[in-house]
């Protein structure tokens, strides 16, 4: 019996190893947006450096791509949680949607850990599933539940702003998953 979408033999990850996966993407969805946020500081451009280059998704979609979408999802929900507890960032009022929006990351890419596709493709597509998750949970706020905190415009400005940021994954993503994936072979 064929299927549709054809599979990669990949190894099962051990709960243990799925656990730090997605401790080590938290880590680093947290850590990584500090650094922006002090190089921003420095410069003088505040939360600019992280709005263009997203350092909270690159952990979040690696964690997917190589520990499943158990892994990628609970560090996609839990690091802006910690970010903002840790920090204040993101904004109370963009919380809720970068959880939803990380959840989403790291749920689309984990499901397309073992699909045969380029990384790159994996890449675009849990991008797309992502913003698109996003985009449609402030559209629901904004207009079924009257959330004035925000603005609908911020979906398009946030896609423009971080475009460098999703041209940035997509190099850089296929060659970390390559190496990490060749590196445990030898």
């Amino acid at each position: 019996m064929s299927s549709a979408v054809k599979t990669l033999d990949k190894p099962r990850l051990s709960v243990k190893a799925q656990t730090l996966w997605a401790v080590g993407a938290v880590v680093g969805a947290v850590a990584l947006p500090q650094l922006f946020h002090l190089m921003g500081a420095v410069s003088g451009l505040g939360t600019k450096l992280g709005e263009a280059f997203l350092p909270m998704h690159l952990p979040i979609i690696l964690a997917g791509l190589l520990a499943g979408p158990y892994a990628g999802a609970i560090a996609g929900f839990l690091s802006p949680l910690i970010s903002f507890a840790l920090s204040g960032m993101p904004s109370a009022a963009m919380l809720p949607f970068m959880m939803i929006e990380l959840c989403a990351y790291g749920l689309a890419s984990g499901l397309l850990r073992n699909v045969k596709l380029p990384v790159i493709g994996k890449v675009l597509i849990a991008q797309a599933g992502g913003r698109a998750v996003r985009a449609a949970a402030i559209a629901f706020s904004v207009y079924a539940l009257g959330n004035d905190s925000i603005k609908i415009s911020v979906i398009w400005t946030s896609i423009a702003s971080g475009i460098f940021g999703l041209a940035l994954q997509w190099v850089l993503i296929p060659l970390i998953v390559f190496r990490a994936e060749n590196g445990s072979r030898k």
